[in-house]
């Protein structure tokens, strides 16, 4: 007999070997009280676990193609991943974490209304505790591959279990500027399975962490290639490039510059469309390979001056000919 959901069934027989014989509480979105009304996500189950410490394993349903073939990629289902979230759990708490859910949903709603998808190593900040009207220090968010689901092919595609992670303002910094792997691995030898807590303390109140953070940043720069630049423009005049930058942005592009052109790491600046790659090379150069896009590089007298030339007022660029910052005081 053929099923209506293969997409579905796939899921639950990986799970079912994760856990056998044990049913999960599981909501779909036809219980519009539990999850809030018609969602992204047809279902989300929540499987108790005491070991290796006592925590929700949360499932989501609909990222991928459950029911039936409707991209044209054959080798993924869907969007290529289905959620997954671990949350600390008190001893005998038998009611599961409804607000998140409501954080998937929240994730499933971004990806379908935006196009774009979450990977493993990818980070964003959630702009305030990642549960609303509870005291946490955890304010962004990391992505990695499930420990324990892992990847799974299905009659649809390969879907990967994507495990969303709970991070502090100090560790969200430290993936920004070192790499999320690297954070996510101190992780997870103190809260197992990257378990999220929301009381825990952040990984950089102990000083013996906060070393490893700056020793691995020294070491490899950072992984972060993308920043999204609010106000960010880019304008030529003969052969005089203009960056333009407002002030509010520009600590945090030095920083970037810093952690990855030093490292022959390539950093993209995208300012609503308007993108910049800088390159670290030995002459300087300027490309337009089309579609808004600007290529430039910076050899290194120009990569060690860059920081510093990202302050208000109009800068020309060391090291470069006919490259001028300019940076607004609003």
């Amino acid at each position: 007999m053929t099923s209506d959901a293969p997409g579905w069934d796939a899921i639950d027989a990986r799970l079912a070997e994760l856990y056998p014989n044990v049913e999960p509480k599981h909501y779909g979105t036809l219980h519009r009280f539990a999850l809030g009304g018609p969602d992204p996500l047809d279902g989300i189950s929540f499987y108790s676990r005491d070991e290796p410490m006592p925590h929700w394993h949360i499932v989501g349903y609909g990222m991928s193609e459950l029911y039936a073939k409707e991209s044209d990629n054959p080798d993924e289902s869907g969007w290529g991943f289905e959620f997954t979230f671990r949350v600390a759990r008190d001893t005998g708490d038998a009611e599961p974490p409804m607000w998140a859910a409501n954080l998937l949903q929240n994730l499933a709603r971004y990806v379908f209304s935006s196009g774009n998808w979450f990977e493993p190593g990818h980070h964003m900040n959630a702009n305030g505790p990642i549960r609303q009207e509870y005291e946490t220090a955890l304010t962004a968010l990391a992505f990695a591959e499930d420990p324990e689901l892992g990847t799974i092919a299905t009659p649809h595609g390969r879907v990967q279990f994507l495990q969303v992670v709970g991070l502090t303002s100090d560790e969200y910094a430290a993936v920004r500027q070192w790499d999320t792997d690297g954070v996510l691995g101190l992780l997870a030898e103190r809260q197992p399975l990257l378990v999220t807590d929301l009381d825990r303390p952040s990984l950089t109140d102990d000083p013996a962490v906060r070393a490893e953070i700056e020793t691995g940043r020294a070491r490899d720069g950072s992984s972060t290639g993308l920043i999204v630049v609010a106000g960010f423009g880019w304008a030529t005049e003969n052969d005089t490039v203009r960056l333009r930058f407002k002030n509010v942005t520009t600590a945090t592009v030095a920083q970037a510059v810093r952690d990855r052109l030093p490292h022959g790491r390539e950093l993209l600046l995208d300012g609503n469309g308007t993108r910049v790659v800088l390159l670290g090379a030995e002459v300087f150069a300027i490309r337009r390979p089309g579609d808004g896009l600007l290529e430039v590089d910076l050899p290194a007298e120009a990569v060690a001056a860059l920081p510093d030339a990202l302050v208000p007022g109009t800068h020309p660029v060391p090291g470069t000919s006919h490259l001028i910052v300019e940076v607004s005081k609003d």
